[in-house]
């Protein structure tokens, strides 16, 4: 029944989050969505292609958080730390005031002599997890790109530096945060080998010893000023533990996202290996975590596709990513490794070509086709003039789609037939039946 809610009302749980500024602040109003999530803003190596050097000031985020806010909209930010100029300091030398700030360990040698990484942990991007810095003899532990080294959030300076940096933005006006694989904040101290064929090292980070108090303190202050917050937690499957981070009388997170789905593809030889995804899989790890969500007064961050996922056919969310309201397609089939930026993808790649046959490097590329981050990644096609609208440069951050004069948002926002209109009527009705459609509950209709 309408009337009857079971869940407790919270303004987050009923918005539609779209990560996509400024120029198109109307374009979003005219959507509908209730949040923008901005991807990360701030000053970086650049390496993931996710982030930007010269993208904005603080005035560009205070000017778009006050036009957000006339038109009834919010603004999140991603909260990245890790890409800081503390770590030159760090790795200055080895009793520096900033050293513990980070990760850093000693080499172990082979019977041979021969310099090893630290323990046998594998980096999400392929390779080791530990980088050598020859400045002062040590690894330190980077679980993605080598310009992406990992906090060591056992460091109460650390832990400060951090809520100082949440402060300064929410006194700012700022609604809330992303936050990027915040449980593998805590790391077992004693940095064992991993038994794990994939993700060496994962079952020792993945919600480490500490880290729901760590969550818990960045949850007070998200409490402190009624903002939003998501955090991602891949790598975790044990239920008792995802409930932690986002039950609402535990004060943690507001929502997670989780990786069930996302990984429904991946093959027995990992993410680039090919698997097919059965919709009954689908449904039964739909039905399963939210029911689980429903019944722990827990709450979901409903996705399938964002800025590290390929693009979808369908789509029932409440974040919706750029281009996925006017139906953006994965990249073509016929572009090459060249038109490639994708690290994960490009790594892959420099561990195989050498090795593998053609047979398997066709595979390979059938994959990347499939699943690179690249996909989410293309410029937003916003209309039909020269890189598709995206900016005025002759040559963008990464290449254009080849379709975006077929698929454009300039042709859908007063088109009644389009996948726009199909997102705005959605969004719309969410709204209307939010007792249903946002806090009622969700049963699977087996044979249905």
């Amino acid at each position: 029944m309408e009337g009857q809610v079971k869940q407790m009302r919270a303004w987050w749980k009923e918005c539609s989050v779209y990560q996509g500024i400024i120029s198109r602040v109307d374009y979003l109003s005219t959507l509908g969505v209730d949040i923008v999530w901005l991807s990360p803003i701030f000053k970086s190596p650049q390496l993931d292609m996710r982030l930007r050097s010269n993208t904005s000031s603080i005035g560009d985020v205070d000017l778009l958080r006050d036009m957000l806010h006339e038109r009834g909209m919010k603004l999140a930010l991603d909260l990245v730390l890790n890409q800081h100029e503390w770590f030159q300091k760090s790795r200055k030398s080895k009793n520096n005031p900033y050293r513990d700030w980070y990760i850093w360990k000693s080499a172990k040698f082979d019977a041979d002599g021969n310099r090893c990484p630290p323990n046998n942990w594998q980096s999400h991007f392929q390779g080791s997890a530990w980088e050598y810095d020859e400045a002062t003899d040590e690894y330190y532990l980077r679980l993605f790109c080598k310009e992406q080294p990992d906090l060591n959030w056992d460091n109460l300076a650390i832990r400060k530096a951090a809520h100082d940096v949440m402060r300064f933005w929410l006194d700012r006006k700022i609604d809330g945060f992303r936050i990027d694989v915040i449980n593998f904040i805590s790391k077992d101290p004693s940095f064992p080998d991993s038994s794990q064929r994939f993700l060496r090292g994962a079952e020792y980070y993945a919600c480490g010893p500490r880290c729901h108090e760590y969550l818990q303190e960045i949850g007070a202050i998200i409490k402190e000023y009624v903002a939003f917050s998501v955090g991602e937690m891949p790598c975790v499957h044990d239920e008792k533990e995802l409930i932690k981070a986002v039950a609402a009388d535990r004060a943690e997170l507001a929502m997670i996202f989780y990786f069930e789905l996302m990984d429904l593809d991946h093959g027995v030889d990992g993410k680039f290996s090919p698997k097919a995804r059965p919709l009954s899989e689908l449904k039964t790890k739909v039905n399963k975590w939210q029911r689980f969500m429903y019944d722990n007064n827990g709450w979901n961050a409903l996705y399938l596709e964002n800025h590290d996922q390929p693009r979808a056919s369908a789509h029932r969310s409440n974040f919706i990513y750029q281009g996925q309201e006017i139906g953006m397609t994965n990249v073509p089939i016929e572009w090459g490794m060249e038109d490639y930026k994708d690290i994960d993808c490009l790594n892959h790649w420099d561990i195989h070509k050498d090795s593998a046959d053609e047979v398997s490097k066709s595979l390979f590329t059938k994959e990347y086709q499939k699943k690179s981050r690249d996909n989410a990644q293309t410029p937003m096609q916003w209309d039909d003039s020269p890189q598709a609208g995206f900016t005025t440069s002759s040559t963008p951050w990464m290449r254009v789609h080849d379709n975006y004069k077929d698929i454009k948002a300039a042709s859908q926002v007063n088109d009644p037939t389009s996948v726009f209109h199909m997102y705005q009527l959605a969004l719309e009705k969410r709204k209307e039946h939010k007792n249903i459609l946002v806090y009622g509950e969700s049963r699977l209709r087996v044979g249905r």
